[in-house]
């Protein structure tokens, strides 16, 4: 998955990302371990990545979030959905879209004179569940609440990407292939 001539090519990487949460900096430290990745210049340990911040959720199934806030008069015609609604003493969708936001701005930012000269300038995010579901909504430039099913294995890779190698058509890559490891 990770090596030279692989789907995540040290030698094409322009940046990683990796929220500063204890589970994603060891993920990233398994990535260096197991796929020689050491390019410490390029990686970046940046809060805007960081899990959402579930405030008084924290450690709650979504059943018993559910409760409650029913129980606190909420949700009274729908059902508490985080992606509308956000977290009480947390962030909001809104606030989770701006840093999201910001991130992929940057990462635009990184990427696009690479594109311009037909290079490659891949960046890496290392973060956590609900946060990455988020950014592949941002990425498409969807809003949150979009309903937009995800599923995301531990450990696992996604890939986004422009279509057209054009900055301004971003895509999710569907069906990647795995180079050979001859």
């Amino acid at each position: 998955m990770y090596g030279e001539g692989r789907l995540i090519d040290p030698n094409k990487l322009a940046h990683i990302f990796v929220s500063p949460r204890k589970r994603a900096g060891r993920t990233w430290e398994i990535f260096v371990e197991e796929g020689g990745l050491n390019d410490s210049a390029k990686v970046e340990r940046t809060e805007d990545i960081r899990e959402w911040e579930y405030g008084d959720y924290e450690g709650k199934l979504t059943k018993e979030i559910r409760v409650l806030r029913k129980e606190r008069g909420l949700d009274k015609e729908k059902e508490w959905d985080i992606w509308r609604d956000g977290c009480e003493g947390g962030e909001s969708p809104k606030d989770v879209e701006t840093r999201l936001d910001d991130l992929i701005g940057r990462i635009k930012a990184i990427q696009n004179p690479v594109l311009e000269k037909g290079g490659s300038g891949d960046v890496v995010v290392v973060a956590h569940g609900h946060i990455l579901r988020a950014f592949v909504k941002r990425w498409l430039q969807c809003r949150l609440d979009y309903p937009l099913s995800m599923m995301l294995e531990p450990g696992g890779v996604g890939g986004l990407s422009y279509e057209h190698g054009s900055i301004e058509q971003p895509a999710v890559m569907i069906g990647m292939s795995y180079p050979s490891t001859k």
